[in-house]
Formats: C-alpha cells, structure tokens, sequence
C-alpha cells in the first residue's frame, strides 16, 4: 500500500509498506532518469527533485537504502501503545502478527454545557476520571510491554527494539512518565500514529502501519 499527503513546509508525505518499497524506487529512478543515493536521499537526475526516506520503528541503524532493504527483509520486533481518554491497547508485534496483546475502555465523562458550580462539579469529576484513566493506562502498559523491553528476556530471545505509540500525544507522554517505563521510553519512535479509539483491530493496523517506509518528496 502507498498512502500520500501534504507535507508541512512543502511537498508530500508517502507512506510505502515494505512489500512495495522495491517497486516504488524502480518507479522513481525511472521518472527521473536516474537518481543520486547519499545516504537515505535520492535526488532525481532529471530535475533534482529528492525523496527522503525514514526507515520504519526498529530500523534506526538503516544508513542507507541498501541497509534499509536488508533491513525490512526481517521485520523487527516492536511494542505498540495507542492511548486516548477512554481506551488504551497495548501489544507486541512481530511483523505484522500480534503476539501479545491488552485492549481496555475507560469511562471519562463528556464536557456539559451546564454553568457555574454544575460545570465546576462536572470539571473537577472529569479530571479525575482522565487521572485515573491514564493510571490504568500505564499499568496496563508495564504489565503487557515491559516483559519485551530489552534487559528483560533471555539473551537469546528478542526484545522489542522499539516502542510505536498512536493517539492522543499528551496521554501518551503522561503514561510515559512513568519511571517503570523508562526501558520502553528510550526505544519511542519519534513519529506519532493517527488512531482511532483503541480496539482490537485498530490496533492490528496500527502494527501494519508502523511498518511502512515514510518518503519525504520535494517538491
């Protein structure tokens, strides 16, 4: 699958999954006559346009295109946390099968149009529910994702070797205050997946989705 968008500052996000990577660099090099490789960057001879490639949660070691082709041939190990007010999933991928996996719902009240103290009331409870929340949110967190995090298993299984998180950003980063999850923290990828509330099956695509190859095109 090949997803687009427009990019901040110019240009255009495409998202690649590694199945079709190969293909789309066949089909650039062949629009643009050819292309430099420096590093991850391709500039097209024909034009100079460039793309710039990101290798997926799990490939930071990739510094070059053939490094990163190598690389998707087997797929890393990965933990994925998806988080919003009302739900959390927690899971280990390997490729693209969960091999472990902690869906829950909470309940955090809806905002009221109430006035004055009513809406105070309504405030306060609110806060508390989204604080309790994200209390069992990160203990769902340790419990599911900490037994993968590296220093943890037996040398000769496989830690994840990175943490992909999706949802509400500011949810996450409180979850991940916490000193427990320190481990996981150091391995969170910088890119933050759109998710829908947290099920089951958003997060199967979500361990689909961090695979993908993210291709910076200018112009």
């Amino acid at each position: 699958m090949v997803m687009a968008r427009p990019a901040a500052g110019g240009g255009r996000w495409v998202e690649i999954s590694p199945e079709r990577i190969r293909g789309w660099l066949d089909g650039f090099y062949g629009r643009h006559d050819g292309a430099t490789e420096q590093g991850l960057v391709l500039t097209g001879v024909s034009n100079g346009d460039t793309a710039t490639l990101y290798p997926p949660p799990g490939l930071a070691d990739a510094q070059d295109v053939d490094m990163l082709l190598a690389g998707i041939l087997r797929p890393p190990r990965i933990a994925v946390l998806l988080a919003r007010k009302g739900a959390v999933a927690a899971g280990v991928a390997d490729g693209t099968t969960l091999t472990v996996s902690k869906v829950e719902r909470f309940y955090v009240q809806g905002r009221t149009a109430a006035g004055g103290s009513s809406q105070q009331r309504y405030a306060r409870r609110r806060a508390n529910q989204a604080g309790a929340a994200t209390h069992r949110a990160t203990d769902i967190a340790a419990r599911v994702l900490l037994p993968y995090a590296p220093g943890a298993h037996d040398p000769h299984d496989d830690a994840v070797s990175a943490l992909v998180c999706g949802g509400d950003r500011s949810m996450i980063d409180a979850v991940l205050t916490d000193r427990r999850l320190s481990p996981l923290a150091r391995l969170r990828h910088p890119h933050l997946l759109e998710s829908a509330e947290p099920r089951l099956a958003v997060l199967q695509d979500a361990a689909i989705t961090a695979r993908r190859i993210r291709v910076h095109l200018m112009p």
